[in-house]
């Protein structure tokens, strides 16, 4: 394994998650947002010989971080497929998973992947370069009405309605291509003062609908509930309301909508138990030092 391996971004709650994973001798453990390597690093450094790290990853680009390491098995997918590949690698009942939901600073630095407003590039946003929509295919097709609840929900934008009237009305006289397209049509709905705050609402919503993140965070929650051993721990960094929202009700209830379901005397029957009743957030060196983190929050679970 070798330490000197650049990451293409600063792990967030490093020492904090890894902690919270409660790494024990012959454990499996899972890390699905391997991305620049930084938590599963950390991983492979605290646990024991007889243990293994099964990391998952959609992104092509994040291979260049790939660990020589006999211990540890690289998942070229989706984490929403973790359940098909825990089965395939013979790995069914894990010891702890790993989630770290942001974007990596190497996916906004890129200016050819599209997530940023900062860059001229194509209108991509896709995780996975080899399939599905792109952000483009969004704004040239989706109906108006679509448009309006995906940048409501997703980007929790107070002018949806208007800002999809636009883009229909802009996209009849030109199809939307690169960043700059867009832009034009969309920076003068924002005034200068508020413009970089709400334009990285817009390419949020528009990031979440590409890869259909709500979806897949969803279909990895439960598949974690069901493969975690009894005292095995969820580890979850968010960023934003609605994957924090999804992340704290299954943790409290088992499911993700926080519908709670009780017993006879009352008692929440959810599968978990609060490691952390209070979230954990970044220090202030670590803010400063990555700014990045600014929004995180760390949750943690053992599994009854």
């Amino acid at each position: 394994m070798n330490e000197a391996e650049p990451t293409y971004h600063i792990p967030v709650l490093l020492h904090e998650s890894i902690e919270g994973m409660n790494l024990q001798p012959n454990g499996i453990f899972v890390d699905v947002t391997f991305g620049g390597g930084g938590h599963s690093k950390e991983i492979l450094r605290q646990m024991s010989d007889d243990s293994r790290l099964l990391s998952f990853d959609q992104d092509e680009d994040a291979e260049q971080n790939i660990v020589n390491d006999s211990r540890f098995t690289f998942v070229r997918s989706n984490f929403r497929y973790l359940h098909n590949f825990l089965r395939y690698y013979n790995a069914e009942k894990i010891d702890a998973l790993l989630a770290d939901l942001g974007v990596s600073s190497h996916h906004f630095d890129d200016s050819e992947r599209g997530f940023s407003f900062r860059f001229d590039g194509n209108l991509d946003m896709r995780m996975n370069k080899r399939s599905g929509m792109t952000a483009a295919d969004i704004v040239n097709n989706y109906d108006e009405e679509k448009l309006a609840d995906l940048f409501y929900l997703y980007g929790e934008l107070k002018n949806s309605r208007k800002l999809a009237s636009v883009l229909v009305k802009a996209r009849a006289r030109k199809q939307f291509v690169t960043i700059s397209d867009f832009l034009e049509v969309v920076k003068p709905l924002y005034g200068r003062e508020r413009e970089k705050k709400e334009l990285a609402k817009v390419f949020q919503a528009l990031r979440i609908e590409v890869n259909q993140e709500m979806e897949a965070l969803k279909e990895m929650l439960y598949a974690a509930a069901d493969a975690l051993k009894p005292g095995g721990r969820l580890v979850v960094i968010t960023y934003h309301s609605l994957e924090d929202r999804m992340v704290k009700n299954i943790m409290k209830t088992g499911n993700v909508e926080g519908k709670a379901e009780k017993d006879f005397f009352g008692n929440v029957q959810s599968p978990f138990r609060l490691v952390n009743n209070k979230v954990i957030i970044p220090s202030d060196e670590e803010i400063n030092a990555n700014p990045r983190s600014r929004s995180a929050k760390l949750r943690i679970a053992e599994k009854k």
